[in-house]
């Protein structure tokens, strides 16, 4: 059985997965993307795994700059998720980050005021896989939101909130 690319794309909308704005910064650039395919490797040491189109310019500053901070959506956060989403080339690194409001932990990549959680990261390795460069990013600094929000998921092709609001 040969499993079509429009077969797994519509399998994968059926995967709920954490919405994400992954941002960079250093001498290559500022840079950000949306990006659900995120997930936790090992807690020791912390890694994550981050999956970046390799066609994104976005993407060539994280690669470039080695450092990523993964900025988990909570649910009010849509908006900044659809700017984000956008290509370079219609919506600026200016316009977007003009969205929301920024700090920086250790490494210097923007870490989003109000999301949920923000994983500061050094890249540790990259693997290139078809379409996508998979990034695998030590954890160097975390910060957990003060908000009450839930989390904000992409689940058939469309956001959800997810979960009941935390206790700070």
């Amino acid at each position: 059985m040969t499993v079509t690319r429009q077969d797994f794309r519509d399998a994968m909308a059926r995967l709920g997965a954490a919405v994400n704005i992954i941002t960079t910064d250093g001498s290559a650039g500022r840079g950000g993307v949306t990006a659900s395919a995120v997930c936790s490797v090992t807690d020791d040491p912390p890694t994550l795994l981050v999956c970046i189109n390799r066609e994104s310019s976005s993407g060539v500053l994280i690669k470039a700059n080695g450092v990523l901070c993964v900025n988990v959506l909570a649910s009010g956060q849509r908006d900044l998720s659809d700017i984000f989403a956008r290509p370079s080339k219609e919506v600026g690194a200016e316009q977007k980050f003009a969205a929301g409001r920024w700090a920086v932990l250790e490494t210097g990549a923007p870490a989003l005021d109000g999301a949920v959680a923000a994983f500061d990261c050094r890249i540790a390795d990259i693997v290139e896989k078809g379409t996508h460069s998979v990034i695998f990013a030590s954890v160097v600094a975390i910060r957990l939101s003060v908000s009450a929000q839930p989390g904000l998921i992409y689940y058939s092709r469309g956001y959800h909130g997810v979960g009941q609001p935390t206790e700070s």
